[in-house]
């Protein structure tokens, strides 16, 4: 029986800590294959529930490389433009410098 809440309550807490943070605020993820420039997407200014980003029109896929992000998906509202659109969060448009950097200035 003790097993058995053991396994309830690591179920529970790994859940729980999934939940928190899609990327932890000391974490980062790299993507260095676009056009424009590398792109650092930061745990620490993006700190939200997974749910936030990984659901349908969004990033559906919980995992980096997963989708193709591109700026035509971004302005028509999906992927980073749901988030992106200048009411929730900085827009897109206009903004290239906020999210693309040259390789060396990261």
């Amino acid at each position: 029986m003790e097993k058995f809440w053991t396994g309830i309550l690591s179920v529970i807490f790994v859940g729980w800590a999934a939940a928190v943070l899609a990327v932890p605020a000391h974490r980062s993820l790299t993507y260095a294959d676009g056009e424009t420039g590398l792109v650092i997407f930061k745990g620490k200014t993006h700190q939200q529930k997974c749910s936030a980003c990984h659901r349908n029109g969004v990033f559906p896929i919980m995992r980096q490389g997963a989708e193709v992000i591109t700026m035509q998906k971004i302005e028509q509202g999906d992927q980073c433009g749901a988030c992106h659109d200048g009411r929730k969060a900085f827009g897109s448009s206009g903004n290239c410098n906020r999210c693309h950097r040259p390789a060396e200035n990261h």
